[in-house]
């Protein structure tokens, strides 16, 4: 498990001056890129981007290729395996390894004195790979220069379209993965005015059954592939009868 490291305000190494930015590209459309967002990813040489299957293509990509011409850009593919990380265990071998590895390929165009921008769905801040990236790059290599530059995310953009708040006044608000155990969320559920969940694809039976028992069906609303072309808004989750998409987030506002 990588160590938290804290960046120093001095710079270490003179030498280094090159910078990494971790940006966010918001849900899917491409409008939502941030001013800031679309400066750096329009002005920084290479573009380092994410992968969940070696073979498979980048969304956070595909979102800047919608938004601007990277044509001149040099971009490098960095594969990320689409596993659950627990915070007691650690990654797994293979996820360790592929985190190492995209660190060395970043180190590497850093120390050539060529900056790189890392784009990364929804917001980084927000269960993305881009925090895991910076700690194992920092673990290596301390006086790196990482920028973080906030971006939308998907919660954001599935209330915008459903008209839903995500919470007002006094109400509490939790945002967990649906991964969870059954048990934990069913607390969060019961304690909490709104919560919104993540990656619901595999589980979205055992929601519906556990939002069914808890009597909070009509409170729930599911959103597929937020801010994209295909977006498409369950308001009635009993009537879900195929598998969604990997980009669907549950609301579930009491």
């Amino acid at each position: 498990m990588c160590p938290t490291i804290q960046l120093s305000t001095e710079i270490i190494d003179k030498h280094m001056t090159a910078t990494l930015y971790i940006v966010g590209v918001g849900p899917g459309d491409p409008e939502l890129i941030t001013r800031k967002a679309f400066h750096i990813l329009e002005t920084t040489p290479v573009i380092a981007t994410p992968k969940g299957s070696r073979n498979g293509n980048s969304t956070a990509l595909s979102i800047v290729e919608q938004a601007m011409d990277i044509s001149s850009r040099e971009v490098t593919h960095l594969y990320f395996p689409m596993q659950k990380i627990h915070k007691k265990n650690g990654p797994s071998t293979d996820v360790q390894e592929a985190w190492d590895d995209a660190a060395e390929q970043i180190i590497e165009f850093l120390e050539q004195g060529k900056d790189v921008v890392f784009p990364t769905l929804g917001d980084p801040a927000i269960y993305s790979t881009g925090y895991y990236l910076y700690e194992t790059v920092l673990s290596r290599k301390p006086d790196i220069r990482v920028e973080f530059v906030p971006g939308i995310a998907a919660m954001s953009s599935c209330s915008a379209a459903t008209g839903v708040p995500i919470c007002l006044g006094d109400d509490k608000l939790a945002v967990i993965p649906a991964t969870f155990a059954a048990g934990e969320i069913r607390d969060t559920l019961q304690n909490f005015d709104t919560v919104v969940l993540m990656k619901v694809h595999r589980v979205l039976d055992q929601l519906i059954e556990l939002l069914g028992e808890l009597d909070l069906l009509d409170h729930a609303i599911l959103v597929e592939r937020a801010g994209m072309k295909d977006e498409c808004i369950h308001k009635n989750l009993a009537k879900i009868t195929d598998e969604v998409h990997y980009f669907s987030t549950l609301i579930v506002r009491k």
